[in-house]
């Protein structure tokens, strides 16, 4: 499921891509030769394996479907696109080529796919935020405080706190506090401990720290009693005999109150045998004897959603299309930061991710509400990536058009198959080391 969703993510938002080009290239009558979702070729060598899946022409524009299944292209008369033909370098102009138009044709039909891209993930967030509202876990109503990883704890944190601020700005939702702090280069946090406000620190170690933790942990967490709310089959809870709704108060003479505590408490009895673990069922105290594994758990799912408040806002169909706006204008800046993050924070190359990343991302199940809204995230973040001035990205050919523009001098033909030639090896080299973030992580 997580692959499907996936694949049919990326294949929407490269159609939509490729579409945006091919849409300003018909619009100033520049000829399409192909329209492909995927490559029909082992990119980036274009005269290796070239056949497709599904191809049929329709006028000047063959449309097909390729096996290489790592973006697609529109392939446009006059251009030194991916399949780098060098025809363009020895041959006359003609007038139904992309070389033959004015500048600025030639400057929106690379901005095209840029522009639809962008579109398509307002759009995206607009319907979605209208159907389903936005849910999150405010951090100010949480009874029990946070949870902490280690590395929170590390940063001096402590369970049962009560996250007020990041540098003195108000926290909203729970989830996005790790997030805020990195993004942010937060400089301290504030929290409300035993009835008093303190003020923790941060500092560049902190973040590189969370940053390399990001993918294991969630930093920060509801903070909940114990109560079981499913046993997984054939575990030692299940074979114990524990239940739904079962509250768990100690292990052997520990007592224990919260799911922390719990934790900390099991991990000294792992690997033992037949521990007591006393229990409060339907008012009743019992004593169960169970097997701890060796990684110090028992093997029930806590309840969860009991102790935790989920907040939903609901919003007309003209506010959700200000908040999608909104929600679409701080995820391109939040790329941008990142940018910033890669060349500050230590370790932070490290955590750059590829498809595997974004297949982690997917849900297990078939979920409408987080596809749609890992599709819009995605669409945006291919419409920043491709405006990066490298050459062989749009964002290359823009700036060569908009040198053009300024100077009135049109970079050679032979200039940009050079460039794209150097862009096309660094691409190569980012998404090599991008994709092997299943090693990495």
């Amino acid at each position: 499921m997580q692959i499907l969703q996936l694949l049919l993510s990326l294949s929407i938002l490269v159609a939509i891509h490729e579409f945006g080009h091919f849409l300003f290239a018909k619009l100033f009558k520049t000829r399409v030769e192909k329209f492909y979702l995927f490559f029909d070729f082992l990119f980036p060598f274009a005269n290796i394996a070239n056949f497709s899946l599904f191809k049929k022409k329709i006028g000047d524009t063959e449309y097909g479907i390729g096996w290489f299944p790592l973006g697609g292209y529109v392939q446009i008369s006059g251009m030194v696109d991916e399949q780098m033909d060098k025809s363009v370098l020895t041959t006359e102009p003609q007038p139904w080529e992309f070389r033959s138009k004015p500048a600025w044709q030639r400057l929106l039909i690379m901005m095209g796919g840029i522009l639809m891209n962008l579109i398509l993930g307002v759009f995206i967030y607009w319907m979605v935020l209208f159907y389903w509202g936005k849910e999150y876990i405010p951090a100010n109503q949480l009874k029990y405080g946070i949870q902490c990883d280690s590395v929170a704890l590390s940063i001096g944190l402590k369970n049962g706190d009560k996250i007020l601020s990041i540098d003195n700005e108000p926290v909203q939702s729970i989830e996005k506090i790790a997030l805020k702090i990195v993004i942010n280069q937060a400089k301290s946090i504030q929290v409300e401990r035993n009835g008093t406000i303190i003020n923790i620190p941060i500092n560049e170690q902190n973040i590189s720290d969370i940053l390399a933790n990001s993918k294991k942990s969630m930093f920060v967490f509801p903070r909940t009693p114990v109560e079981v709310d499913s046993v997984i089959p054939h575990s030692y809870a299940y074979d114990a005999g524990f239940k739904k709704a079962d509250k768990i108060i100690k292990v052997d003479t520990i007592p224990v109150f919260f799911f922390d505590e719990l934790q900390s408490a099991l991990l000294k009895y792992k690997g033992k045998e037949k521990v007591p673990i006393t229990v409060v069922r339907n008012n009743d105290t019992i004593i169960i004897k169970s097997n701890v594994t060796l990684n110090g758990t028992l093997g029930f799912i806590r309840n969860v959603e009991k102790y935790v408040p989920i907040q939903t806002e609901k919003y007309s169909l003209a506010k959700s299309f200000t908040e999608g706006v909104h929600t679409a204008i701080n995820n391109i800046v939040m790329q941008v930061k990142q940018f910033s993050i890669l060349m500050k924070v230590k370790g932070a190359h490290k955590q750059v991710g590829g498809f595997y990343s974004m297949y982690k991302a997917m849900p297990e199940s078939w979920n409408w509400q987080a596809f749609w809204s890992f599709t819009a995230f995605l669409s945006l973040v291919l419409a920043f990536m491709n405006f990066l001035p490298i050459p062989m990205l749009d964002g290359g050919y823009i700036i060569f058009t908009l040198f053009e523009m300024i100077t009135g001098k049109k970079v050679p033909e032979k200039v940009i198959y050079v460039a794209n030639q150097i862009g096309l090896f660094i691409l190569l080299a980012l998404m090599i080391w991008a994709n092997t973030d299943w090693l990495r992580n």
